[in-house]
C-alpha cells in the first residue's frame, strides 16, 4: 500500500514538473512579444485628427455640421495604401485642411453603391457634400479608377480637399 501512495506522490510531482515547465515557456514568450497598441478610428491616418467610426455617423455629421465629409476606403495589407496612408499622415497642410472635414476611413466595403460608382478598388477617396451626394466632379488623374490616388497625387488630393470646401461655400 505504502508503494501505491509513494507511486501516486511521484506520479503527482511529475506532473506538477511538466505543468511548470509549460507555463514558465508561456510566461517567457509574452515577456518577448511586442504589446498590441490599441487600434484607434485613425488607423493611421492622422492621430490627431476626429474621425468618425462608422459610415452612418459620417453622413449625420456631414448633413448636421454642414461639413463636407471625406472617406478613404483602403486595406491594412495593401502597399499601395500603406504607401498613401504615410505620405497623407505626414503631409502637414493636408492634415491641417483635413480639420475642415468629417472624416471616415473604411477597411471594408459599404453596402452603398454609391460609395462604388466606377469600381471597388483601394485606396480611394470620396468626397460628399453636406446634401449627402458624392461629389462626382472631384476626382483624381486616372480615368479607369476615378478616385484613386497614389503618393505623387499627393497635391492633386490637397487641392482636391480644398476645392471640396470651395464648393461647400458657393453652394451655401
Amino acid at each position: 500500500m505504502e508503494k501505491s501512495y509513494l507511486s501516486l506522490l511521484l506520479l503527482l510531482i511529475a506532473i506538477s514538473c511538466a505543468l511548470a515547465k509549460d507555463a514558465a515557456k508561456k510566461d517567457s514568450k509574452d515577456t518577448t512579444a511586442k504589446p498590441k497598441l490599441p487600434q484607434t478610428l485613425s488607423r493611421g491616418w492622422g492621430d490627431q485628427l476626429i474621425w468618425t467610426q462608422t459610415y452612418e455617423e459620417a453622413l449625420f455629421r456631414a448633413k448636421h455640421s454642414q461639413k463636407p465629409l471625406m472617406i478613404i476606403h483602403h486595406l491594412e495589407d495593401c502597399p499601395h495604401s500603406q504607401a498613401l496612408k504615410k505620405v497623407f499622415a505626414e503631409h502637414k497642410d493636408i492634415q491641417k485642411l483635413a480639420e475642415k472635414f468629417i472624416l471616415l476611413n473604411l477597411v471594408y466595403e459599404t453596402t452603398d453603391k454609391n460609395l462604388a460608382p466606377d469600381g471597388q478598388y483601394v485606396p480611394r477617396v470620396l468626397f460628399i457634400d453636406p446634401s449627402l451626394t458624392v461629389r462626382a466632379d472631384i476626382t483624381g488623374r486616372y480615368s479607369n479608377r476615378l478616385y484613386a490616388y497614389e503618393p505623387s497625387d499627393i497635391s492633386l488630393l490637397y487641392s482636391n480637399m480644398q476645392k471640396a470646401l470651395k464648393l461647400l461655400k458657393t453652394e451655401l
